[in-house]
């Protein structure tokens, strides 16, 4: 598999894109995506015991990863930005397991993961690549860590990597809908344009995943990679910050062309630049809310917050988040804050909260 893996990747490199070969690029991409699926599976399979070190339990509101090349800093981060000690040293991979800590910022607890160093070709099962992508893919955010004073083809290396294993950083999922069918044939849908994708690109993709009868709506001007990525239905869509380290080591000119890459924090860790603004950055990225607790006649507890993602903050999810017995004995909930219309609002379980909320909990007698 990895032969043939490297084989359609030299014809991709070597074909032109264009209106002509947009038909025979999609096919290609189609069977190296199943090319490397196979080849990860075969992998795990054979490989009991080799993630040892890697099993962390998730814990804490957020999980963060710190991924990048052997000796960029991440050893020092961890130590700098949590209470956890992880060996560094002036050699190249000093971590060989996955070291977790914990950064405490506004009241939340947020776990983040020291990941060993991977090296170019770690999505093909170089080193233990394969074991720290599939830990980054269980991260909420992903913290690229660079070194300042390297070129920055290390960025597109590591991209690359991640992007083979299925991540897909900074992105959204696809605006495609596939849904199977037993008989009648490949139906297309188009709600806007796509001129990147032809119905017969999507003719052979499907063909190559063996789905002879499905009714596909595309929503967005899609590409054949998203639809790919959509049949094989394993992609993670994940938030990512660029960290570039060794801030101290530059000039002026290098931090001014750095300073127009997007999603980036720029720090020294071993001098202890700017750290506080860096955690700043990862909680803006990780878009969380802070809930505070208020039970009958006492003051709300602001020391200790519930936190939930934004895109799940509605009363139910609160209410899961402290117990998942209590929505069985719910009836509605009083809620102050930016959400509620007036003082202490009389909600039910789909009322949408913001920040800083604070909510109590009604119970059936």
């Amino acid at each position: 598999a990895a032969q043939k893996i490297a084989e359609i990747e030299a014809e991709i490199a070597r074909t032109q894109k264009n209106k002509a070969t947009e038909n025979h690029l999609g096919l290609l991409k189609a069977k190296l995506a199943r090319f490397r699926r196979e080849l990860l599976e075969s992998a795990t399979k054979g490989s009991k015991g080799a993630g040892e070190g890697f099993d962390v339990s998730k814990s804490g509101d957020a999980r963060v990863g710190l991924v990048g090349f052997p000796s960029v800093g991440k050893s020092t981060l961890l130590n700098k930005l949590t209470e956890t000690y992880s060996e560094v040293a002036a050699y190249e991979f000093t971590t060989l397991t996955c070291i977790p800590g914990v950064i405490r910022h506004l009241g939340a607890r947020i776990q983040l993961l020291d990941l060993p160093g991977i090296i170019e070709g770690a999505k093909d099962g170089k080193g233990r690549g394969k074991q720290v992508i599939a830990v980054a893919k269980t991260c909420n955010l992903i913290c690229i860590v660079l070194d300042g004073t390297r070129p920055l083809t290390d960025k597109l290396i590591i991209e690359r990597e991640l992007e083979g294993f299925g991540i897909r950083l900074n992105k959204t999922p696809p605006d495609i809908i596939v849904r199977k069918k037993d008989k009648g044939g490949i139906f297309i849908t188009r709600t806007v344009p796509t001129p990147r994708l032809s119905d017969e690109t999507v003719n052979l993709i499907c063909k190559e995943y063996r789905m002879n009868s499905a009714d596909i709506t595309l929503r967005a001007p899609c590409t054949a990679d998203e639809l790919i990525d959509v049949l094989e239905g394993n992609r993670a869509y994940i938030p990512c910050l660029y960290v570039i380290n060794k801030c101290d080591e530059l000039s002026l000119e290098d931090l001014n062309v750095m300073n127009k890459l997007p999603n980036c924090a720029y720090v020294s860790a071993d001098k202890e630049w700017n750290l506080s603004g860096m955690i700043e950055r990862i909680w803006d990225m990780l878009d969380l809310l802070r809930i505070y607790t208020k039970p009958k006649g006492i003051a709300p507890d602001y020391d200790a917050p519930v936190v939930l993602p934004r895109r799940k903050c509605t009363v139910e999810d609160f209410c899961n988040r402290i117990h998942r017995g209590i929505m069985s004995e719910f009836k509605y909930a009083l809620v102050w804050g930016m959400s509620a219309k007036h003082y202490a609002q009389k909600v039910g379980r789909e009322h949408v909260l913001m920040d800083e909320d604070i909510v109590q909990i009604i119970k059936k007698l």
